[in-house]
């Protein structure tokens, strides 16, 4: 990223968080990369705010470190990822009546951003509000982010604007790249919600992931970014200038064809909604569905892990993970089991069942490992691919693998 590039997103998420001089925000995440590096090392520069830094590693000695120094800094913007959250609804759900007695106080949050990218995780961030709530945190005050590595901040929710909205897709329309609303509660029903609000100065479109043409709001499709503050190529071993090319300066293969855009390898759809932003605009609504490189393609049908990893971790208390990738156009499920290892065997017919019942796939290997196996980075994703890798090179040591070819 450039200089200019950079001063650009700084200056997008000042606005978006109205972060002035005399603001404090709290941040949880690892200053690596991506916006975490971009919040711990740049924005409190740009915008002059006060950053109580909190690394994500000080909490498997605290758990309560990040809580407790957003109620004593009274914070009312903090960040966080997807793992932080987790910790604490875990580690932290039967304590909530000690740290209301130390005085953590969360009432003065306004927003609590998850840095993601992915899916947003609503199980996740429900539970974490309704755990929280006893000690003063805002119904709305959670909400996810989206960025990716072409552009580090998308979407943010920021303190101003109309809560995030949530709609129900059907699940077999998702599969062949439509988007079906449908009514809360309706069979093969699938809750989104939106990643929060697209950032100043941030263009959105949907694109074909073939034809590279613009597609409307009933369309699955990649999500293109336009902006100032995009990433301008990567820092590659390999040299591959072609994919760099198409990465970062794509373009409309009819409608607007002028405009320069960067393809985030996400699908996703957008849907204008009847609220309004603070400009008085109605606003357009970013769904993020998944990842394109992870999507499996089954059946001549497009399946998101997520979604069966989801269903195979509702089928038994002892499965602590869940991670399936494609080998061969076999499907192929890694189970965590958090459990006796004599219980393996009973949970090969489990997820085949549940499976083959929810999305209509016949599971071709289900492996079942130690918990831990499934590599997971520093913001709680999934790294499905390693995974993948691993298990070609036979290096998982897998306690029971059952093939059904």
């Amino acid at each position: 990223m450039s200089h200019a590039a950079t001063s650009a997103l700084c200056r997008s998420i000042k606005l978006q968080c109205e972060l002035y001089p005399s603001r404090q925000i709290a941040i949880c995440l690892d200053p690596y990369c991506g916006l975490g590096f971009a919040l711990w090392c740049l924005c409190s520069v740009y915008s002059g705010h006060q950053s109580v830094l909190v690394p994500p590693l000080e909490l498997e000695s605290n758990v309560s470190l990040w809580l407790s120094a957003v109620s004593q800094y009274k914070a009312r913007v903090t960040f966080c990822s997807y793992s932080v959250m987790e910790m604490c609804t875990k580690g932290l759900g039967a304590q909530t009546g000690v740290l209301r007695m130390k005085g953590v106080n969360l009432s003065c949050v306004r927003t609590c951003m998850v840095v993601a990218e992915e899916r947003p995780r609503i199980a996740l961030t429900q539970s974490f509000s309704k755990l929280f709530k006893d000690l003063g945190l805002p119904a709305r005050a959670v909400s996810t982010t989206f960025g990716c590595r072409v552009n580090v901040a998308i979407c943010l929710q920021g303190t101003a604007g109309p809560d995030p909205t949530t709609v129900y897709v059907d699940m077999r329309a998702l599969r062949h790249d439509r988007v079906r609303l449908v009514e809360r509660g309706s069979p093969h029903s699938l809750p989104l919600t939106e990643s929060g609000k697209i950032l100043p100065g941030v263009k959105v479109i949907i694109a074909h992931t073939e034809t590279k043409g613009p597609l409307g709001d009933s369309h699955l499709g990649e999500i293109w970014v336009s902006s100032p503050h995009n990433a301008t190529g990567y820092y590659t071993v390999y040299g591959e200038e072609a994919l760099h090319a198409d990465h970062f300066s794509a373009r409309l293969s009819f409608g607007d064809t002028q405009t320069i855009w960067a393809r985030t390898g996400y699908l996703g759809f957008l849907r204008r909604t009847e609220l309004t932003d603070a400009s008085g605009e109605r606003h357009d609504a970013l769904y993020v569905v998944g990842s394109l490189d992870e999507t499996l393609e089954l059946r001549g049908m497009r399946y998101h892990p997520i979604d069966i990893e989801t269903s195979v971790v509702r089928a038994h208390r002892s499965i602590a993970e869940c991670a399936v990738f494609t080998w061969t156009n076999l499907l192929v499920v890694v189970v965590e089991l958090d459990g006796l290892e004599q219980d393996a065997l009973d949970l090969v017919a489990l997820v085949t069942n549940v499976v083959l019942e929810e999305h209509h796939l016949v599971v071709g290997v289900v492996v079942i490992v130690d918990p831990g196996v499934i590599p997971i980075n520093s913001r709680g994703e999934k790294q499905r691919m390693h995974l993948r890798d691993g298990f070609l090179a036979d290096q998982l040591d897998p306690i029971y693998v059952a093939y059904n070819m």
